[in-house]
């Protein structure tokens, strides 16, 4: 059986490694080079940890498996710099070459169980889901968050159905790992997932397309730590 305490440590699988906590949770950016312009996409991310994103997962589609590496090892830098933990978006390969905390799969990607036990016992293990079924599968199969959604429109995935808040409740209250609302989520309606359960919320857009990317992850930050009950304050 595995061991959760309280919500704030994912799991003591994790061990000494990594340690993945609630406040880990509350503001996971996660990368999109759709927006770079005077900046650069590095540059970019670097604003966003320096406004407080406290989780950052390196989402690229469209990159060969050398490029993809080569930026997740400058990327992992301005992580370890900013002592925020560094997650890959689908492939187990890459971040274990990084030496990254984890990996997130979505449902069509990777199976739970397999990303797993690629990854082994010490890295973190995101998994999408939609629903309470997949949910509690992907709990079993070794998650230790989940990501949810899309709560809002979108257009970083013009094809993803909105959920209700009802669902994401629903889901929250069906597992143990924490959760992370994703999709569409906007400082003019973050304040809707309020009282749902979440540990966090997921950030693309609202953060990456806007001018002045440092102080939206401050802003984002201070709402999200609102809606989850997660102290304001500074450390």
């Amino acid at each position: 059986m595995l061991e959760i305490h309280s919500h704030y440590n994912i799991k003591n699988r994790i061990g000494e490694k990594m340690r993945l906590e609630r406040k880990n949770m509350c503001l996971y950016a996660v990368t999109d080079r759709s927006w770079i312009g005077e900046k650069s996409f590095l540059e970019q991310i670097e604003d966003s940890l320096k406004g407080g994103v406290t989780l950052l997962q390196l989402r690229e589609k469209n990159l060969s498996r050398e490029e993809f590496l080569k930026e997740a090892q400058e990327v992992k830098k301005l992580t370890d710099k900013y002592g925020v933990p560094f997650i890959i978006n689908d492939d187990v390969e890459i971040a274990l070459q990084v030496d990254a905390a984890g990996v997130h799969v979505g449902q069509k990607d990777m199976e739970a169980g397999e990303a797993r036990q690629k990854l082994g016992a010490d890295k973190i293990l995101g998994v999408s889901c939609r629903t309470v079924e997949d949910a509690k599968k992907a709990e079993q199969m070794g998650a230790d968050y989940l990501g949810v959604g899309a709560m809002f429109a979108t257009s970083t995935k013009t094809e993803a159905e909105v959920i209700t808040t009802e669902r994401l409740r629903s889901i929250c209250q069906a597992v143990a790992i924490p959760v992370v609302a994703i999709g569409g989520i906007k400082e003019e309606n973050i304040t809707k997932l309020r009282d749902c359960g979440i540990s966090g919320v997921a950030v693309i857009s609202g953060i990456y397309a806007q001018k002045d990317i440092e102080s939206a992850c401050q802003r984002f930050l201070k709402l999200s730590k609102e809606i989850t009950q997660q102290e304001v304050k500074e450390k």
